[in-house]
C-alpha cells in the first residue's frame, strides 16, 4: 500500500479563496508525517518515505523518480520530523503545512528555509496508462 493525493495544490491567496478545498490539498503528506509516523507511531519514518516515494514510483510504473538514484530526476525534499505539521481543517482548510525545509524539484531549490523561491521547475509526469489526448 502506498500514499498519496488526488487534490490540487492552490494557493492560499486571491481567487483560491473562493473555493472551499478538502484540507487534503494543503497537509495530506505533513498529516502522514506529523500525525500518523510522530505523534500516533502507527508506521515509521523509515516506511512512510519508501510508500510516500520509491514504492509510489514503482507501483505507479514511473520511471526515472522516487529514489536518489544517479540519472533520475532529483526530486528532495528536506523536512524536520519533530515539527511538521498540517493545519487545514474542514472550516479553515487554506492553510499551509509548516515544518518542510527546503524542497528541490528536477534538481531546482523551490522552498528553502520553509519559503518559496519563485522557481517553477516541475513538468507533467505521465504513467505508462497515458495515451496522448
Amino acid at each position: 500500500m502506498t500514499f498519496c493525493s488526488d487534490a490540487g495544490s492552490p494557493s492560499t491567496e486571491g481567487a483560491f479563496l473562493k473555493s472551499n478545498p478538502h484540507p487534503r490539498s494543503y497537509g495530506n503528506f505533513a498529516r502522514l508525517l506529523g500525525k500518523y509516523v510522530r505523534d500516533e507511531g502507527i508506521i515509521t519514518l523509515a516506511e512512510a518515505v519508501k510508500r510516500l516515494t520509491s514504492q509510489s514510483a514503482r507501483n505507479l510504473r514511473i520511471k526515472e523518480r522516487g529514489s536518489l538514484t544517479p540519472g533520475y530526476y532529483a526530486d528532495v525534499v528536506v523536512f524536520d520530523p519533530k515539527t511538521i505539521q498540517d493545519h487545514a481543517t474542514f472550516q479553515d482548510p487554506h492553510q499551509y503545512a509548516t515544518g518542510m525545509v527546503h524542497v528541490f524539484v528536477n534538481g531546482e531549490q523551490v522552498l528553502r528555509d520553509g519559503e518559496h523561491t519563485g522557481a517553477t521547475p516541475g513538468r507533467v509526469v505521465r504513467g505508462p496508462g497515458w495515451t496522448g489526448r
